[in-house]
């Protein structure tokens, strides 16, 4: 009798330490996805050829400081604009851009940055702000203090800093680091352009 009760007493505390495991696995995920990652959702073609409607995405928004070539989700609340988008930061405060789509280059303090992550050539639009226009065809940007500049992968068809202006680096909700669809590109996410 007493033997039993003992083999009951085991399997009990078994499946008790077996709860308690799972309960703190849960605590943990939950704390990791409140404080330190977010799943999102693409939405459009602004980042094709790179990313595309639905990928799902986990992003970081632990000890963020947005850099160039980091790809950013942020809510844009413009005019022009007012969700929640994802586009490649090309500069941060006091960097200056220049924009040629006579050469279809992209200029950041001077220097040129690759394209070869673009699917076409750039071209300018009748929608970009004119404010900053330098000659035809050819615009510069000064990043001001807490801002940041940024543009879709998909430079003819993206809402960026182009037309919705500057990003508020308090509007930055986190730094891709992972999709996790469609499963055919599962995988960690690399900045193209540093």
């Amino acid at each position: 009798m007493i033997e039993n009760e003992n083999k009951c007493n085991k399997v009990f505390d078994s499946i008790i330490d077996w709860l308690e495991s799972f309960l703190f696995a849960i605590f943990i995920v939950i704390l990791v996805f409140t404080f330190i990652l977010r799943t999102v959702v693409v939405k459009g073609s602004s980042m094709e050829p790179n990313f595309h409607d639905k990928d799902r995405l986990i992003i970081s928004h632990f000890n963020l400081t947005p850099e160039k070539g980091d790809i950013l989700v942020m809510n844009c609340d413009t005019p022009q604009l007012r969700e929640t988008i994802i586009k490649r930061c090309i500069g941060t405060e006091g960097d200056k851009i220049k924009i040629d789509y006579n050469n279809n280059t992209l200029e950041v303090n001077g220097e040129i940055m690759s394209n070869e992550y673009l699917g076409e050539q750039m071209y300018d639009k009748p929608s970009f702000n004119k404010t900053f226009v330098v000659e035809d065809g050819v615009y510069e940007y000064q990043v001001p203090v807490g801002k940041i500049f940024v543009l879709g992968d998909n430079r003819n068809g993206s809402s960026d800093s182009r037309i919705v202006g500057f990003i508020d680096v308090e509007d930055v909700l986190g730094k891709v680091v992972f999709r996790m669809y469609p499963f055919d590109t599962v995988g960690v996410i690399d900045s193209f352009i540093k």
